[in-house]
Formats: structure tokens, sequence, C-alpha cells
């Protein structure tokens, strides 16, 4: 008899929160059905989740507080909050809520159901150029939106571009970029991901928009050739060739404007790297390598692409790596929190009110 009360207690309190939740308005962690698991990090998960009263699908990034403040991590946190409330790209992934509970913080992001670029290029080992053209200019894009805002973005690499339903490629995870920088030596903080750093950022000289050059450099020099252009098991001697070495670019199936443009990208001195003059990305635009490249046709997702998720169902993941999906959702994940208005992360919870499609972003040819 006693269990039954408590239970009725339980509904009661539940259905007063929904009920509260209707007449605010206001979106929590219980407008939402945990499905899977699809990715997992150091401060939390990424949980694929189906909106309840719409149906529609997103990744929900979950992040600890405790985490967070163990590691030092509250500036990035709002710093990835801010950007993601803010900016609006068809190759950026969108937000469409924020939100916290006592423990976490909860992003809710667009689905990108094709999964980790990673991925692919894991399974396939190289692309062909066409292939790799077609998402550099996507990531290119991206960064050329964000470089115009002043954003720097600082983690470029397979496992932060993302493939949508569609075959375009979407750049995520903002933890790591820094706003308000202008020129090529504002930044500071050694931060990114060791393969993909530049020489500037290892020696601390400052850095700024001219080091995302130099990742998007070694980005296409792994999409075409398999490996980060300065790769080693052993750090010291991969920070040693990033710093001093060349990157090797006489195998047979690279072509000429391909080498020419890994060699502008991959220029130690941030101030001689194709892209870090007054133009930004109108310089790497204009390379022999992406001649054939319609750029408003791009924007406007006019050009198909070199691959299209194919999907048993809308909730199929297996674009994703088994190790996250076939992890159980623990019952903290699934369990109703309470809600708390924010308290100690002012500014976190968000709502996008304003529908924003890929057709509405125009082109700037000047």
């Amino acid at each position: 008899m006693e269990r039954q009360e408590q239970d009725v207690e339980m509904k009661s309190y539940e259905q007063l929160v929904v009920d509260q939740q209707k007449k605010t308005g206001k979106v929590t962690k219980q407008d939402f059905q945990m499905l899977s698991v699809i990715g997992k990090g150091s401060y939390g998960k990424v949980i694929l989740v189906k909106k309840n009263d719409t149906g529609e699908l997103y990744a929900m990034k979950v992040l600890k507080k405790s985490e967070i403040l163990k590691r030092n991590q509250v500036e990035h946190t709002m710093t990835e909050r801010r950007i993601l409330g803010s900016v609006k790209h068809p190759f950026i992934v969108k937000m469409d809520y924020a939100f916290t509970s006592e423990t976490k913080l909860f992003f809710v992001l667009e689905y990108c159901p094709g999964g980790e670029l990673f991925f692919y290029l894991s399974q396939i080992g190289r692309f062909k150029e066409d292939a790799a053209r077609f998402y550099a200019s996507n990531i290119l894009l991206a960064l050329e939106n964000l470089h115009s805002l002043h954003i720097l973005y600082r983690d470029l690499k397979p496992e932060n571009v993302l493939v949508g339903r569609d075959g375009y490629v979407k750049l995520a995870d903002f933890g790591l970029s820094k706003e308000n920088v202008e020129g090529n030596h504002e930044a500071k903080s050694l931060c990114g991901t060791a393969e993909y750093l530049s020489p500037e950022i290892l020696l601390r000289q400052g850095h700024g928009k001219a080091s995302d050059w130099w990742s998007f450099g070694a980005m296409i020099y792994e999409m075409l050739c398999g490996l980060p252009p300065f790769y080693s098991k052993e750090r010291e001697k991969l920070y040693k060739n990033i710093k001093y070495g060349e990157p090797r670019l006489d195998m047979p199936f690279l072509s000429e404007a391909a080498k020419d443009l890994c060699r502008k990208l991959l220029e130690k001195d941030p101030n001689k790297r194709l892209g870090s003059g007054e133009r930004d990305a109108l310089d790497i635009k204009e390379h022999p390598w992406f001649e054939c490249i319609n750029w408003q046709a791009i924007a406007e997702k006019r050009v198909p692409p070199p691959y299209k998720p194919q999907l048993d169902q809308s909730t199929d993941t297996k674009h994703f790596p088994q190790e996250f999906t076939a992890m159980k959702l623990s019952p903290q994940d699934v369990e109703s929190l309470k809600d708390v208005n924010d308290h100690g992360w002012g500014g976190f919870s968000y709502e996008n009110t304003g529908v924003t499609n890929d057709a509405d972003y125009e082109m700037n040819q000047s």
C-alpha cells in the first residue's frame, strides 16, 4: 500500500513538472526519449534522442558539471554554447536547445546520421581527389564563415566533421574555439589535437586564423593520403616533424595541384601561409585545386555528394562506432533530472525560436 502511494506521489510530481513546462514553454530533458549512445568523451556522452511532441531526432550532448569544473573547462564550455547559439550556417551543426539539470549540461544538436568523416576514412583508407575536394569545399565555407565572425575553430580533424543525411558535412564541437580574434598572433593557448597543431601553436608564438588553414591543409592531406602529414606514434617526434619537417608529397596518386595546395597550406611561417592575408578563404578558393568547384552551387547544396548515408530507418546508427552504439543507456542517462534554471551557469539555456534553412544562406562572392 505504501509503495502504491509513493508511485502515485511520484507520478503526480512528474505530471506537475510536465504541466509546469507546458505553462512556461521551457524545454527540459523530460521532453526527449533517449534512444542510444552515439559518442563518448571525458566530460560526458552524446545520445541519439527523439523529441516527444514532434518525433524529431537530435544528438544530445550531455556534459557532467563536476568534470567541467574539475578540469577548468567552464569558459570553453560557455564559449561553445555562445558560438552554437549565434552561428547559423549550412556546414556548421545547428543547436536547437540548451538546458541544465542539477548535475549536467545539455546541448540538443542537429542529428547527422552519417556519423564522423573519420569513420569513412578508417573504412576506405583514403579518398579520391574529387571526394576529398567536395568535403574540403564544405569545410572551407564553414571556416570562412567562422573567420568572418572573428572566431577561431582550432580543432579541425576528421572526428569533428559530421556527415549529414544529404551527404554534405558539418563542423561540430566548438569547445576549443576562441572568439574575437582578428589577426594571426592574438591567441596564446596550447590547445588542439596533436596531429593537427600548427608550428606556431607548438612554438608558443601566438596564433590566429592562419592556424585553422594549417589544420585545413593537414585534413586535406589526410583525406588524400590516409594519414596526417607529420604522423608519428611518438609524440615528441610528431611535434619535431610539425616544427621542422616537410610533408611527403611524392605519391604518384597526388595531382600537381593537390601537392601545391598542401605545400602552401602547410607552410611553417603563418604569415606566408595560403589564407593568412586579409582575403582569408578567398585566396584558398582561387587555388587551381578548387578550380572546378562552383562555390555558389556547393553553398546551395546543388552538387551531388560522393556518398549519401544508407539508412535502414531514421534511427539507424550503423555509421557510428560500435564501441558507442553497443553501450547500454545507464539509469542516470534515462532518469528525470531536476531542472535548476541555470543556477551557476547563467545564460546557458537556449531555444532556437527561428527556423533557419540551408537555403537561407547566401554566398558572398565578393
